[in-house]
């Protein structure tokens, strides 16, 4: 049982987590476009803030099948899932807090009656958050490949 449910907390980390990944890493370009593009790039912009939303919700069975999974395996007091769930628990602050809500705001900006090219600033900062976010899931894939001091032979 112990391998099933360390297959689908795997499983449902590359389905849910890499294309929000993916799709946040290429949204504040597609925006700097969009602006250039006028009304007819503001598709690619809407399409990549759904994808971000939508699998955020799903990936939320992340950190949910790997709590059992470490449960199964008797971890859940290890130093590197500690790290790991204190590291997801900050990623998911900064896509929830930062990435997401300016994602909002530049597709709301184009909706404006008033629409503006948005400021590079803003993209910028956004491509910032984004790397933050795709940073610590990155450490936290690494933790859970490495799990150091691990006997558990999973």
């Amino acid at each position: 049982m112990t391998k099933i449910l360390l297959a689908l907390h795997v499983l449902a980390a590359i389905v849910a987590i890499g294309p929000v990944t993916v799709a946040a890493s290429m949204f504040p370009a597609a925006a700097r476009h969009a602006d250039a593009a006028g009304a007819s790039g503001t598709a690619t912009v809407r399409t990549l803030h759904r994808i971000c939303r939508v699998y955020t919700g799903v990936a939320l069975a992340v950190p949910i099948l790997g709590l059992v999974t470490a449960q199964s395996l008797g971890v859940l007091g290890s130093g590197w899932l500690i790290a790991a769930m204190v590291l997801t628990a900050v990623a998911a602050a900064v896509l929830g807090l930062l990435v997401l809500p300016g994602q909002e705001v530049i597709v709301e900006s184009f909706d404006a009656p008033d629409a503006r090219p948005v400021p590079r600033e803003v993209t910028v900062r956004l491509a910032m958050y984004t790397g933050l976010f795709n940073l610590l899931w990155a450490t936290v894939t690494v933790l859970m490949i490495s799990r150091p001091g691990s006997t558990t032979g999973v």
